[in-house]
């Protein structure tokens, strides 16, 4: 594979974080027969792949008509990286709402837990700086992998257990950070030239 592809890819990987998302997948789904369970990860991962796809094709449009630069984006796309990890990094759990069973595949496991801001922001500034077919072809791979996590989500939290799987969560959030840093750092260096 391509240095393009896995530098799209890994970034990704991190904003996804699939097995930081299994532990609220769990919670979420908690009752729910096996069958109903793995509905909800088809419908997830189907809402996850559309909204990504839409936001890419579209993304660098609405920024345009927005008149918002790539420079711009990268440092308010940096900060929100920045963000979302610290927030995860210091809390405990994720939130928990109480949520419609018959919409919980699409929101909010397909988005925004899935595909979230952290995904969205990453995936645009990767187009930006790789173009289009690797950014696809991570992104993709990404969400299919973050579906693989979920179908098999029983087995995966019966190995890690709950403190395995908030292990490798605050370490994917930790790398999101310092994706996040790089992003304010090269959006600046832009600004500047």
């Amino acid at each position: 594979m391509t240095r393009a592809f896995w530098l799209c890819f890994v970034p990704l990987f991190v904003a996804v974080d699939a097995i930081g998302i299994l532990p609220m997948f769990m919670n979420l789904t908690e009752g729910i027969s096996e069958k109903s369970s793995r509905r909800l990860v088809l419908q997830s991962v189907i809402t996850a792949m559309a909204v990504a796809l839409i936001f890419l094709a579209i993304g660098e449009l609405l920024l345009r008509l927005l008149g918002i630069s790539i420079a711009d984006f990268m440092i308010a796309g940096g900060v929100l990286l920045f963000a979302i990890s610290l927030s995860d990094l210091l809390t405990l759990e994720k939130p928990h709402r109480q949520i419609d069973p018959e919409a919980l595949g699409a929101v909010p496991i397909g988005v925004p837990l899935v595909v979230g801001p952290a995904v969205l922001t990453t995936t645009l500034l990767l187009l930006r700086e790789y173009g289009y077919k690797p950014t696809i072809i991570g992104l993709v791979l990404n969400i299919g992998i973050a579906g693989i996590v979920l179908w098999f989500s029983h087995e995966i939290n019966q190995v890690l257990g709950k403190t395995g799987a908030k292990t490798v969560s605050k370490l994917a959030s930790l790398l999101l950070a310092a994706i996040g840093v790089m992003m304010v750092r090269k959006g600046i260096i832009i600004f500047i030239k």
